[in-house]
């Protein structure tokens, strides 16, 4: 409970320290702070999404390979391909980033 806590603490640091900057810069618009939220969202939630996913893969796939050494060369064709799939969903969250960006 208490690295929930600390995490919860640094993530709402980091959430607020934007704003903060942007008040003492003295303009006037208001608007753009949800979208530079929504951006580093998007591309640290689809980061920890795909890290999570690609540790599992490559810990299976050793596993899977230790255990059956003969059929190496087929797992590591699928675990590639689940790789390459796995990164194209940080991609996307890159995108989306991009584009919400362009909105500031």
């Amino acid at each position: 409970m208490r690295k929930f806590g600390t995490l919860l603490l640094w993530t709402l640091l980091f959430t607020v320290l934007p704003m903060v900057a942007k008040a003492e810069d003295g303009s006037s618009s208001g608007d753009s702070w949800g979208y530079a939220i929504g951006a580093g969202l998007a591309v640290g939630l689809a980061g920890l999404g795909c890290g999570i996913g690609q540790g599992l893969t490559a810990g299976n796939t050793t596993a899977g390979i230790a255990r059956n050494p003969g059929a190496a060369g087929a797992m590591f064709t699928n675990f590639i391909l689940g790789m390459v799939l796995i990164e194209s969903i940080s991609i996307y969250g890159l995108v989306i980033a991009f584009m919400l960006q362009g909105k500031i």
